[in-house]
C-alpha cells in the first residue's frame, strides 16, 4: 500500500482528528512529543501527516501534496479549491453569520448598500451576491468586530460560537449563512488512485464522527 499523506489543520482540530485515527488503528508517537518537525510518520510508516495553517490545508490537497485534508467548512468555501469534502466530522460546530447592531437589521432588509467587514471577503461576496444585495468587502485580518464599533462597516461576517464576544461589543446575529464544523477532503486524483485504502479510512472515521 502507497502512503498516504494528511494534512491536519493546526490546533484543537488536529488534536481531535489525529484521536479518531488513533482509535482505528493509526498511532504517531512522534506527534505526541515537543518537537519542532514539520512532517510526521504513523508508528507503522503507512501513513504521513503535516500541521499547516488552516486556510493552507486545501491547497495542499488541491496540489496533490496531501491526499487527505482535515480542516473547517470555512475554510474550505473560503479558499474554493478542486476537492472533493467527502465527510462531516461533526465536532467544531459554529455557523457563519451576519452580525451588527440591532438597529442595522433594517438597513439589511431594505437592500440599501452597505458595507461589511470580515477575514472571509469570499463568504461574504458570494452571500451578498446570492441576496442581491450591493455591499462593498471591507478586508480585515484581525478583530472584526470592531468594524461596526469604530464605523468602519455597517455589519460583519465572521464566524459566532456561543455569541458572547458579540453580546460584550453590543453586537448580534442578523443573519444566518452557513454552518460549520470540521470537515474531510481528498484529492481527486488521490480518490482514484488510492481509493480502496481512502474509502476505507473514510468509513471507519464516519463511524466514529460526532452526531
Amino acid at each position: 500500500m502507497s502512503q498516504i499523506t494528511f494534512a491536519l489543520a493546526k490546533g484543537r482540530l488536529a488534536k481531535k482528528a489525529m484521536g479518531i485515527l488513533k482509535e482505528i488503528g493509526i498511532t504517531c508517537s512522534e506527534m505526541e512529543t515537543e518537537s519542532r518537525k514539520l512532517l510526521f510518520t504513523s508508528d507503522d510508516g503507512k501513513f504521513r501527516f503535516f500541521l499547516a495553517k488552516a486556510s493552507d490545508v486545501p491547497t495542499y490537497v488541491d496540489y496533490g501534496v496531501a491526499d487527505i485534508g482535515i480542516v473547517g467548512k470555512d475554510t474550505i468555501v473560503e479558499e474554493n479549491r478542486n476537492v472533493y469534502e467527502v465527510l462531516d466530522f461533526g465536532f467544531g460546530k459554529c455557523k457563519m453569520a451576519v452580525a451588527g447592531e440591532p438597529s442595522k437589521k433594517e438597513l439589511l432588509a431594505s437592500g440599501a448598500f452597505i458595507r461589511v467587514a470580515t477575514k472571509y471577503p469570499t463568504i461574504a461576496k458570494s452571500y451578498f451576491e446570492k441576496t442581491n444585495r450591493p455591499v462593498e468587502i471591507i478586508k480585515l485580518n484581525g478583530s472584526v468586530e470592531l468594524g461596526p464599533i469604530v464605523g468602519l462597516s455597517d455589519v460583519i461576517v465572521d464566524i459566532v460560537e456561543s455569541g458572547k464576544t458579540l453580546e460584550e461589543n453590543g453586537l448580534v446575529v442578523l443573519e444566518d449563512i452557513i454552518p460549520l464544523s470540521a470537515r474531510c477532503i481528498v484529492n481527486t486524483a488521490s480518490m482514484k488512485v488510492k481509493h480502496d485504502t481512502i474509502h476505507h479510512l473514510l468509513r471507519e472515521m464516519e463511524k466514529r464522527r460526532d452526531v
